[in-house]
């Protein structure tokens, strides 16, 4: 029986993350049509599309990095899930499993690059150049508020950093780490103002000569990055699967879903924002705000 719960986690993750995946994708579609329901079955139509779709190629691509950046993209989704509670406990809670979150969503860095140098075109290229300078402007505060969510739970461990928020959960009395936290994720997994590695204006950007399956198997790795990104917020600052009557693990799909239902809202109604103009908002606002709600956290802890 010790063993029936892990097993029963490790088949549920995949599941859920592709539920919560395709939830994501006709959510997005539906909002951006104006909530127009028929609007519903396009990402489905969509991905039965690009699946018999012929790939189109550049001159002289790099088809092994393009592949191993477009595949990367997912895979890096699904290794930073897997320390994420589903309910009670995730697929694997390592002792450093804040730091394995953040340490997977920097590989998305490289396959994005990967991504843009491999199809050999301009436009890709500058994709790739727009994610890597809006790495450098997000990833500071980012850490900042994940460390100071560890320095809140005095661990690094998701399954304790839940644990600490029993009494109180961190939102409350980290507001600030949270809304950097936000913030950095619609940047982390380049979507809503932060698009612009795949802006239209230089045509698509990363994605601008990705075609059939490959082009495919790049926008479930987008949406997957999204959903994690906003199911990470569930157990560093709301708690984990606390609260009243329904289970640990309803809690956290509900959670789940508010906060990307959230994400994607803003996505259709916040403009985008200029690389330049965000790594200043970055550096002279979000890095001193997460800095100073870290030391309020160092001071209420020690």
């Amino acid at each position: 029986m010790s063993e029936a719960v892990p097993y029963g986690i490790v088949v549920a993750f995949p599941v859920a993350l592709a539920g919560f995946t395709v939830v994501a994708a006709v959510f997005d579609s539906v909002v951006g049509a104006g909530w127009s329901w028929r609007a519903a079955g396009g990402p489905l139509r969509e991905a039965a599309r690009l699946l018999v779709q012929q790939r189109r190629r550049t001159l002289l691509p790099d088809t092994l990095l393009l592949r191993a950046g477009v595949c990367g993209l997912l895979v890096a989704a699904v290794l930073a899930g897997v320390v994420l509670p589903l309910g009670e406990r995730p697929v694997a809670d390592p002792p450093v499993g804040v730091v394995w979150f953040n340490a997977m969503e920097v590989c998305v860095w490289g396959a994005i690059w990967l991504t843009g140098w491999g199809t050999n075109s301009c436009y890709p290229l500058v994709g790739g150049y727009r994610f890597v300078a809006q790495g450098l402007a997000y990833e500071l505060p980012h850490m900042f508020a994940l460390i100071t969510v560890g320095l809140g739970a005095g661990s690094l461990r998701v399954g304790e950093v839940v644990a600490a928020q029993s009494g109180l959960w961190f939102v409350v009395w980290m507001p600030v780490a949270f809304a950097v936290y936000l913030v950095s994720a619609a940047a982390m997994a380049f979507w809503g103002p932060m698009d612009r590695p795949v802006g239209s204006d230089i045509a698509g950007g990363v994605r601008g000569e990705l075609s059939g399956p490959d082009r495919l198997v790049f926008q479930v790795g987008r949406y997957a990055l999204l959903v994690v990104a906003a199911a990470a917020a569930v157990p560093f600052f709301l708690g984990g699967g606390a609260g009243p009557v329904l289970p640990a693990w309803a809690w956290t799909a509900i959670k789940t879903a508010a906060v990307l239902a959230g994400l994607i809202w803003a996505a259709h109604r916040l403009p985008a924002v200029r690389m330049d103009r965000f790594t200043q908002v970055s550096w002279l606002v979000l890095i001193p705000a997460s800095l100073l709600q870290l030391l309020v956290v160092a001071v209420v802890v020690l």
